[in-house]
């Protein structure tokens, strides 16, 4: 029986239209995005909401007895904002100012009442800041001044010392976005060995491109950062392979959520705790501790050392940066060989 002219197709409710407009997946995916964008929130205004100074390395030179008055007095701050230390003179506070075991000294004159605060602004202006204020007020309560001397100046081009951290922020977003295209315009699930080699050697050149258009403009272009442009090209390479591979790897190891993992681990939580907008004694606990481990603030950390610091004490985060790039490349194999296996064993039964 055919259906007659004018009838009425079936009506469908609303509840059905909800159904086909917002797939299960869809949902799922909804509620993913929301919780990324509160994690988001989360993370970044409890980094950065109310900064306070914890346990900054301080080195303190003054003769005799009076240097260890002076670490006695700066311990019993509220707060244990310093962690004071004497240091034998001048020269040597100084030097491991610049190798970045410490982020300030009081140097004491003994014979007047002026007294001289070392600093590195190249280490972030708001710990400078901070360091100097609280020298500050400890000095007036002695009835002495303190005259400031900054021993690592961050570049006039580089406003507050952010440079080194929005160029690494940079790099990691290059790399986690190219592996991301890479694996959603060929399907998640189609990863091979080959394809997984193919994809590896494509991010090492994108790794080099990479580094290089970053170390030209905050070199050469914008003036922005002082330092080795070799240096630079070398560690944005190396930030961006590390994130990528790293991509590659949470992609193969749970497909397109993988994603939304990268993206908690290296902008939700590494941007925050990178050390950027704040250094890191200035963080509280959480990101403070695990800002060193992941690519932002390794890459941050490392960046600040080429700049102001003569590249010294990256060793610890070019480290970090390795095995994020080695453990990458071996999950991403090791995650395309198991599919591969899987997919044999399913054509065999």
């Amino acid at each position: 029986m055919t259906q007659t002219a004018g009838a009425s197709t079936p009506r469908t409710s609303f509840l059905d239209e909800v159904k086909d407009a917002v797939t299960p997946r869809a949902t799922l995916l909804v509620l993913g995005v929301v919780a990324l964008s509160l994690l988001f929130i989360a993370s970044y205004v409890g980094a950065l909401h109310d900064p306070k100074p914890k346990d900054v390395p301080f080195g303190v030179v003054a003769p005799g007895a009076a240097a260890q008055q002076a670490v006695a007095r700066l311990e019993k701050l509220p707060g244990e904002p310093l962690d004071p230390r004497a240091v034998a003179d001048a020269a040597t506070a100084r030097q491991q100012i610049r190798d970045r075991e410490i982020d300030g000294a009081l140097i004491i004159d003994p014979a007047g009442t002026t007294d001289t605060l070392l600093v590195a602004t190249g280490g972030g202006r708001v710990l400078a800041t901070t360091v100097e204020a609280l020298t500050a007020g400890l000095e007036k309560a002695q009835g002495r001044t303190v005259r400031t001397v900054d021993v690592a100046p961050a570049d006039k081009q580089d406003a507050n010392g952010l440079s080194s951290f929005y160029v690494t922020v940079g790099w990691c977003v290059g790399g986690y976005l190219c592996a991301s295209i890479m694996t959603i315009s060929s399907g998640a699930g189609r990863s091979n060995p080959k394809r997984a080699v193919i994809r590896l050697l494509a991010l090492v050149l994108v790794g080099i491109v990479g580094g290089l258009g970053g170390a030209l403009i905050v070199g050469p272009i914008l003036g922005a950062l002082p330092g080795s442009f070799a240096a630079f090209w070398g560690l944005g390479a190396l930030i961006v392979f590390a994130v990528g591979a790293a991509t590659l790897a949470f992609q193969g190891v749970f497909g397109l959520a993988g994603i939304g993992l990268v993206i908690l681990l290296v902008v939700i939580l590494g941007n925050p705790s990178a050390g950027g907008a704040l250094p890191p004694p200035l963080l509280p606990p959480f990101w403070r501790d695990i800002g060193p481990a992941l690519p932002p603030g390794a890459g941050t950390w490392s960046a600040r050392s080429i700049a102001y610091f003569e590249g010294n004490d990256m060793t610890a985060s070019l480290l970090v940066l390795s095995a994020w790039a080695v453990g990458g490349v071996v999950v991403t194999l090791l995650a395309a060989v198991l599919r591969g296996r899987r997919r044999a064993g399913r054509h065999t039964a």
